[in-house]
Order: C-alpha cells, then structure tokens, then sequence
C-alpha cells in the first residue's frame, strides 16, 4: 500500500524513497491530504515517540524531518491549490541574546510534520520582533527557544511585551530548551513547556485542541 511505504520512508528517513513514494500514491489517486494525515503526520508522531522513548536520537529526528520536507515539497502546493488549510500557524525564534538554532530547527521540522505553518524569526530575536510577527502574521501560538542559562530571562521579557502589545491574549505561547523547566514555565506566565522536538509537536496540537 502506497500510504505505508510512505510512512515507513519517513520513519526510516529516506528522503528519495519518500518522494517516489509519494509521487506514486498521487499517481495511483490518493489525495494530497491523504498522504499528509495518514502517512506523514502520523510517521512523524512515531519518530517523536521513538525518540521520547531513547528509541530514537538527534541525527535519525533529523533525517527524517527531511524527508518529511521532501514530502511536503510535492505535497505543499497541491494541499494549497484545494484549499487545505495548516491545523495552526507557529512562530518560532530563539530568543534575544542567544545564537543556537539546532534544537528550534528540529522543533520546526517537527511542527511542520505535525501540520503546522512555521514561520521561523531565527535566533536572537528581540522581544519586539515577536510582537511584530504576531501582529503581521496572527499566529495561533508563538515558541521561544533559549539554550544558553542567561538568555532564559528574555522569555518573561518577551512575555511582557506581547502583554504590553495588547496581543498576549491572542497566542498560546510554548517555551523550551535545555534549562528550561515546566515549573519556569509556569513561573512566567507561559501556556505550555517542552522538553523535547517530539514534545513541542504534541503540547502545540494540544494547545490546538487537537489530539
């Protein structure tokens, strides 16, 4: 079945079969969305599980978020020409005074597996340009990410800022990294904490309402 070999493409993170695969199943008739929401998304949880579980590590995540992307380059424009709509739009940068962007890269590629439109600030983003992002871009959830200890306190920075902006009530916001913790989270005034790329996808479809 061509919605199988997909999946196991994408598990597997071979970027050329995933492609010859998809471009098969569209060739035998499956819908663009078909193979987004029963084959990608769901092999994209699976690595996100598998690597919760120490299944699965850093380098296989990326390999196959890229073979995700090689999906959603055929997939994309045809989900766009029948009016698929993304389950959430994310904008996601590393926060002011931090330059570390691994981690937010794995995070986007997981959030575009699961669905979501990414729009990515970069790193050392300044508290304004978030504000300036969810003004432009009406994002449902905003994700900060900081690795670096000292750059932690451009999270509440940020936070008020967006409260101050008078746009605070209109996104959910995740943070992560690595010294970030759920309790700091909450601390801040954050909605949601992951610990993890295959989490950040998981808290953002729950702040969704999604499963």
């Amino acid at each position: 079945m061509d919605l199988d070999t997909i999946y196991d493409a994408v598990l597997d993170g071979d970027a050329g079969a995933t492609t010859a695969a998809v471009e098969a199943a569209l060739a035998a008739g499956e819908t663009a969305q078909a193979i987004l929401n029963e084959a990608c998304i769901p092999a994209m949880d699976e690595v996100g599980a598998l690597f919760e579980e120490g299944e699965k590590f850093v380098p296989e995540m990326l390999i196959s978020a890229r073979a995700m992307a090689a999906a959603m380059v055929i997939l994309r424009p045809l989900l766009i020409e029948a009016g698929v709509e993304n389950v959430g739009r994310v904008v996601l940068g590393t926060v002011h005074g931090d330059l570390h962007d691994i981690g937010k890269n794995l995070v986007g590629m997981m959030l575009e597996g699961a669905g979501f439109e990414v729009i990515d600030l970069g790193t050392d983003v300044p508290p304004q340009k978030f504000v300036d992002a969810v003004v432009e871009y009406q994002p449902h959830i905003v994700g900060m990410s900081a690795l670096l200890t000292t750059t932690t306190k451009s999270m509440p920075a940020t936070l008020n800022a967006l409260t101050e902006a008078g746009v605070r009530d209109q996104v959910k916001v995740i943070i992560g990294g690595a010294p970030i913790t759920d309790d700091f989270a909450v601390k801040i005034g954050a909605d949601g904490f992951a610990a993890d790329a295959g989490s950040a996808a998981r808290a953002a479809r729950a702040l969704m309402g999604l499963s």
